[in-house]
């Protein structure tokens, strides 16, 4: 019996071991990456982050720094792969990760699935002013001003002492400068669209009453055409009438005529 609890003793032991030289192992590469990161050695740092991750997938700070690592060496997809593997198991560093992982969004130029993240950020931090600012950049980048610019104004009003206030406050006068100037634009190009919608309709207005004058004038022009060849069949029509009651006024004394049956004789 006491040989069982010996063994068992024993594996718990082993278990512990492995545990604990596990964690120990994890700390170690984190510990030498973290240090070689604080440096600014990220080729030295790159192994020793990637070893602490792979020994620890819920070292948080590990993967933070992993991340950074990769921006360092320009290989952005894996830097947001690495902040999209650790950000459900942010806990507390949710906001962070996901602000960072917009950051690298947007060093990739894809400033819609930024502002997806910087989203997610200020869900997890409502008071998250820097996640306010770079979305309203996201938003800029997109074409959404009227957006950014509230983004602008609650950065702002969280950072009220922000270095880069005057900076923001410059961009949101542009910004609402260039909705003034589009806003002209459109104005004008209404009026011009009307302009040439009135036009148009009093073209086809014109063009309409010409074709019913010409219509009245070709009726006319027939009408009178028709006119003159009546009145000239009737002029001819009487002429000959005319000829035809003369020729019968010739001919009314002829039977008083005398018929002579003699021959005529020259002299």
């Amino acid at each position: 019996m006491n040989s069982v609890k010996t063994i068992r003793f024993q594996i718990l032991c082993l278990f512990f071991l492995a545990v604990f030289t596990s964690v120990a192992g994890a700390q170690t590469s984190f510990a030498k990456g973290e240090e070689l990161f604080n440096q600014n050695r990220p080729q030295e740092a790159l192994r020793y982050l990637e070893a602490a991750t792979t020994e620890d997938p819920a070292h948080v700070q590990a993967f933070l720094y992993l991340a950074i690592t990769y921006l360092q060496l320009n290989r952005i997809d894996d830097a947001i792969a690495t902040y999209r593997q650790i950000l459900p198991r942010g806990g507390t560093e949710t906001a962070r990760i996901a602000f960072n992982l917009g950051n690298a969004y947007f060093m990739k130029g894809s400033y819609d699935l930024a502002g997806q993240s910087y989203t997610q950020a200020i869900k997890e931090d409502a008071s998250y002013a820097s996640a306010y600012l770079n979305r309203a950049n996201s938003l800029v980048r997109s074409g959404d001003l009227g957006s950014a610019i509230q983004d602008y104004q609650q950065y702002l009003s969280l950072d009220p002492g922000s270095p880069q206030r005057e900076q923001v406050l410059k961009l949101i006068a542009f910004i609402q400068d260039e909705f003034a100037a589009n806003e002209r634009r459109r104005v004008m190009a209404e009026e011009a669209a009307k302009a040439a919608e009135l036009s148009r309709i009093k073209a086809e207005e014109a063009a309409k009453a010409q074709a019913e004058l010409d219509r009245i004038r070709a009726e006319e022009a027939a009408k009178a055409e028709a006119d003159r060849k009546r009145q000239l069949l009737q002029e001819v029509t009487d002429s000959l009438q005319a000829a035809a009651e003369d020729s019968k006024g010739l001919s009314a004394g002829s039977e008083d005529v005398q018929d002579y049956n003699g021959e005529f004789e020259l002299q």
